[in-house]
């Protein structure tokens, strides 16, 4: 039987690695329908999610993307094209899908390119990454004081932050505060940090419950960001 976590590897190699439907057949030992059926749902049937997910459009435009991505190497430094310049270049040509999709491939072929680089950078690409903490408060509900928990993530590179408020820290409110920031951000980054993995983070994460990894799993294959 086919795990969420083998749908999440076929999804990434097809989204992020770029491979091909037959490499990702021989690569991982899956039929070539499987994987067909993986890169285009997040999860199996019966952990199906209530929001169906975008149609993937950006396959004919990888080579183009490509294409803009060496040529932005010759041009002076601040002529170079950004992911979102990359991104309005390719919908003028035709490209119909959502730019989140394209930012986050150009993030990648760009990573590729910088693979052995033995040292920790500083800077961040745009709406690359991001990190997510929990925090506590004090409020006044209704005329009352209560402590309320605050779900905050921030991405790296623009420092903006969503933040939102919940009564708990449990699982539904850690997975409700990543749909909403995705939504108010207007995109999902490639890679989210967690910072305080002794709250419900952690419990999600390092946990002994199965059915909270295997959840939080479908979670990353439907938005496709690594951690």
């Amino acid at each position: 039987m086919n795990k969420v976590e083998d749908y999440e590897t076929i999804r990434k190699a097809y989204t992020r690695e770029a491979l091909s439907i037959r490499d990702i057949s021989r690569k991982y030992h899956h039929g070539r329908r499987f994987v067909r059926k993986a890169i285009n749902q997040p999860e199996p049937d019966e952990y199906r999610l209530t929001q169906p997910r975008p149609a993937r459009v950006l396959g004919p435009f990888k080579n183009r993307i490509n294409e803009l991505i060496e040529e932005s190497k010759t041009l002076p430094k601040k002529q170079r094209y950004t992911a979102a310049k990359i991104y309005e270049i390719i919908q003028k040509e035709g490209y119909c899908g959502s730019k989140g999709t394209v930012l986050n491939y150009v993030s990648s072929e760009r990573r590729k390119k910088k693979t052995g680089k033995a040292y920790i950078p500083l800077e961040f690409d745009p709406g690359r990454d991001a990190q997510v903490d929990w925090g506590e408060a004090t409020i006044i509900l209704r005329g009352e004081r209560v402590k309320a928990q605050f779900f905050a993530m921030r991405l790296n590179y623009s420092r903006v932050r969503f933040v939102v408020a919940f009564p708990f820290q449990k699982q539904e409110a850690f997975f409700e505060g990543h749909v909403r920031a995705f939504h108010f951000l207007g995109g999902v980054p490639y890679r989210i940090t967690y910072d305080n993995l002794k709250t419900a983070v952690f419990r999600i994460l390092e946990g002994h419950n199965r059915e909270e990894q295997q959840a939080f799993q479908a979670l990353r294959s439907h938005y496709l960001f690594v951690f």
